[in-house]
């Protein structure tokens, strides 16, 4: 009997270190350009993964240029890998590693009086442009309805990965799920909701 529970303890514990494992593997993780998962609380840019299709992602104000802080997110022209974001999954931890398909907040990494205000959210649908643009002015954290705009999750794309707008935190809520990618207007590459996702690969800064 006594060998028996020995036995039984010592399997549990076997399964609890694989489950442990298994839920960090990197299989299951966000990747970023050398093979390494995503870390969270750490600055990564993301850009194109095809070259001479425009750079990285950086916070402007282009239709919102009444505000103080920059509201729009747009696609460099050139082949400039943008300002970097952090990435913060729901109920997640500084180092902890980032999962695909989860629900994230994304945050641009601008040490300015308008940090607090660069996570990304969803803005309203435009009639005029037919769009509906991914801004700045969202919130961190505190999932549920009142946040729903706020949180997006980075899914596989081909061997890459690609932003989409799917959030699962509001248990009572229908969304419906769309895919992030850019709407060219006057020359200006704007981020969107779109049915041709951005292609993104990550690049960890430092």
């Amino acid at each position: 009997m006594k060998a028996l529970l020995i036995s039984l303890l010592s399997l549990s514990l076997s399964l609890l270190i694989s489950s442990s494992v298994a839920a960090t593997s990197p299989s299951t993780a966000v990747l970023d350009v050398k093979g390494k998962p995503l870390i969270v609380g750490s600055n990564y840019f993301a850009f194109p993964v095809i070259r001479g299709s425009g750079g990285g992602l950086y916070p402007a104000n282009i239709k919102h240029n009444n505000t103080h802080c920059p509201q729009d997110i747009i696609q460099e022209a050139t082949e400039d890998k943008g300002i970097p974001v952090v990435l913060t999954p729901v109920n997640a931890k500084d180092g902890n590693v980032v999962p695909l398909s989860t629900d994230l907040n994304v945050r641009f990494y601008t040490p300015t009086t308008c940090a607090k205000e660069m996570v990304w959210k969803l803005d309203a649908y435009d009639q005029l442009s037919n769009q509906t643009f991914v801004k700045t002015g969202g919130a961190i954290g505190n999932p549920g309805i009142n946040t729903l705009s706020s949180w997006f999750k980075i899914d596989k794309f081909d061997n890459d990965y690609k932003f989409v707008f799917c959030p699962s935190v509001c248990s009572t809520c229908r969304v419906i799920c769309r895919d992030v990618g850019i709407f060219v207007n006057k020359g200006v590459r704007f981020l969107v909701l779109s049915d041709v996702p951005f292609k993104v690969q990550f690049e960890k800064t430092f």
